[in-house]
């Protein structure tokens, strides 16, 4: 019995060892992405559409930050063109944009008019589109992300890109612009 117990011991004593070996390892070794790519990825409209060529958002950041154009992302048009152009401290590029007005848009599935061929179902990268075959689609407004890519395949026409209304769910606060000064503890006291 004693043996047994030597050995439960030993075998605890050397995990714990090896535990620490690895946590060590983990702490010392750790490989730290590059941040400008999660920056690039903020930016980016998280469509996850692959209009650019890529099959999301953050492998665009990725390539973007190895070098490839910044004008790709449709979705997201000359605004966000601009945006990765200040943060990479480069000269932003036209891109070829249509001029429709860039306000946030999600698909609606005019309801009377389809029929249910799925095709759109197929294309959808967010699965924002519910439905099943030979029966009506419909869209559900918070998962769709407005990339467009369901309204080439669809044979009758019956999806059209609505505008998001505002609300306090979706409003833009733009938290970031808001002018933040420290109060010095000599100006609180002047105040007084």
């Amino acid at each position: 019995m004693s043996s047994l117990l030597m050995v439960l011991f030993l075998t605890f004593v050397i995990a714990l060892l090896f535990g620490a070996l690895l946590g060590l390892a983990s702490v010392k070794l750790k490989v730290e992405g590059n941040p400008i790519i999660d920056e690039i990825d903020a930016i980016l409209p998280q469509s996850q559409c692959g209009q650019c060529g890529y099959p999301g958002c953050k492998p665009y950041a990725e390539a973007v930050a190895n070098g490839e154009a910044i004008t790709k992302c449709i979705p997201g048009g000359q605004a966000v063109v601009e945006k990765i152009a200040l943060l990479l401290g480069v000269e932003a590029p036209q891109g070829d944009f249509s001029e429709e007005d860039p306000a946030p848009k999600i698909a609606f599935i005019d309801e009377n008019m389809c029929i249910g061929c799925t095709k759109c179902l197929q294309v959808c990268p967010v699965d924002a589109i519910i439905g099943t075959n030979k029966s009506v689609h419909t869209v559900i407004p918070d998962l769709c992300t407005g990339c467009n890519l369901c309204l080439t395949p669809c044979p009758t026409e019956c999806i059209s890109m609505q505008p998001i209304e505002s609300s306090i769910k979706n409003w833009d606060w733009q938290f970031e612009q808001i002018p933040v000064r420290n109060i010095q503890e000599n100006d609180a006291e002047g105040k007084k």
